[in-house]
């Protein structure tokens, strides 16, 4: 069964951080969860681990509400927060994992820390930051838990890294089919990971689509201004740019006929996400 949200708001005094969200994750899916910053995305994961409530609304995880031990178990949150003592070793802190996650595998959290060359002799608060985050990753990548949200891994990891760990992901996610929320602002390294994505904007949804129908349901037309113009007559214009006498511009819905002398292609998924932000940004 699903993570799922009916109506959920959250407030912080006077602030709104999410505002009547009904959404629902399915089993065995990988989730882009992509928003500016103080789009709601870190609020949205604090309250699926349960460290925050809904002020209206629910949220159900297996048909459990997220105040049950039991739903919780099966849930593991990587955040910029450290849940261990800041002067424990590393080491202690990997042995100590498994009274949390039945499923957690110690021998692999040893095998991925000595492959990322992470200190395991080092105290938490002494790691670098991109080692603070490569050693939250170990965890979250052991833990095997059915839903695994990354609020941001890759903070502070070098290219390499990073390369890394997108691969061990997809190796776990393709022997245990767990289902994976990754929250990221690297939306061109994590495209080719994500197959479903969730933009967020101000607290509240604005679309939930498979990566494939909603890049396949945009295009960019670029040409001379005039015949560019001309061909953005009653579309859907995300956003535009013109240098001279050439302009480019990103357009929802498919192209159809398309004039002479311009030119049609595809849009990324960051280049969508980009595009739509533009695009609300003049609403």
């Amino acid at each position: 069964m699903p993570i799922e949200l009916k109506n959920v708001t959250k407030r912080f005094g006077q602030v709104e951080a999410l505002k009547d969200v009904s959404i629902t994750f399915e089993d065995g899916r990988m989730y882009g969860l992509l928003g500016n910053n103080g789009a709601g995305k870190s609020t949205l994961m604090n309250l699926f681990a349960g460290r925050i409530f809904p002020t209206e609304g629910e949220i159900r995880i297996d048909g459990e509400r997220t105040d049950c031990d039991r739903a919780l178990g099966k849930l593991f949150l990587m955040s910029e927060g450290n849940l261990f003592p800041e002067d424990m070793k590393v080491k202690t802190a990997l042995g100590l994992a498994g009274g949390f996650y039945s499923g957690y595998d110690k021998a692999e959290a040893e095998a991925l820390a000595q492959r990322f060359e992470l200190n395991t002799k080092s105290k938490i608060n002494k790691l670098s930051t991109g080692y603070g985050s490569i050693f939250k990753l170990v965890l979250a990548l052991a833990c095997n838990a059915p839903y695994l949200l990354l609020d941001e891994p890759v903070l502070g990891l070098d290219a390499q890294h990073r390369e890394m760990f997108y691969k061990l992901l997809l190796e776990k996610y393709a022997a245990n089919r767990c289902t994976v929320i990754f929250s990221t602002h690297l939306i061109y390294e994590a495209a080719n990971l994500v197959e479903h994505a969730v933009v967020i904007r101000r607290g509240q949804v604005l679309k939930d689509a498979p990566v494939e129908e909603l890049t396949a349901g945009a295009h960019t037309v670029s040409g001379p201004a005039a015949a560019v113009d001309e061909y953005l007559r009653g579309r859907t214009v995300l956003n535009e740019t013109g240098i001279g006498g050439l302009k480019t511009a990103a357009v929802e819905g498919e192209p159809g006929q398309v004039p002479a002398g311009l030119e049609i292609t595809g849009l990324n998924l960051q280049d969508y996400f980009i595009a739509l932000m533009e695009k609300e940004d003049r609403t």
